[in-house]
């Protein structure tokens, strides 16, 4: 059986994802101070797309470690 989700749930979860990076870009990101002393808005951008990644090429990162 093949439990592979569909096309709109995976645009569903990038439509949450890039809701979910503005609000945190808007209050944690760039411009609003440091993290480690280059911005958490960097972080902030690596995080997303590490993510978005997975959900675009279904990798459940997870189960490589």
């Amino acid at each position: 059986m093949n439990d592979r989700r569909g096309c709109l749930a995976g645009l569903l979860q990038l439509f949450l994802l890039d809701k979910l990076f503005d609000w945190l870009q808007k209050n944690i990101g760039f411009g609003r101070g440091g993290c480690f002393g280059f911005g958490c808005g960097f972080i902030l951008l690596i995080i997303f797309i590490l993510i978005a990644c997975g959900i675009i090429t279904n990798t459940d990162w997870l189960s490589l470690f």
